[in-house]
């Protein structure tokens, strides 16, 4: 297992393409093949008026918003959390995020692996 220290700008960015996402994309900053064993680590930038894709799974989710504003919508409620937000969803919670500003939407989001 080898020390990583990167720039996350040289990392990487996909479209999230799954079904209801909308002006999002990904990059997947630590991974097993980096010998993380227990989380994955990702950027996520959500263009303006873009969502990540309503859905639900068994695993947690931690996310710190970066910059702009996300509309986090979790188990029929809805809260506006804005730039150093912090934001825990349970396993098996229906969510999404938007953006809800007028910039780029940037936020980290870290989930375990379930394996």
């Amino acid at each position: 297992m080898a020390f990583k220290c990167i720039d996350h700008r040289g990392v990487k960015q996909e479209e999230v393409k799954e079904e209801g996402a909308k002006g999002a994309k990904i990059r997947w900053l630590i991974t097993k093949e980096d010998g993380a064993k227990k989380f994955a680590m990702r950027h996520f930038e959500v263009a303006v008026s873009g969502n990540s894709p309503l859905h639900q799974h068994p695993y947690e989710h931690e996310v710190f918003v970066l910059k702009g504003k996300c509309a986090v919508f979790c188990d029929g409620k809805t809260e506006v959390v804005g730039e150093g937000g912090v934001i825990f969803i349970p396993p098996n919670a229906l969510h999404q995020f938007r953006n809800a500003g007028q910039t780029t939407l940037e936020f980290l989001c870290v989930i375990p692996y379930l394996d």
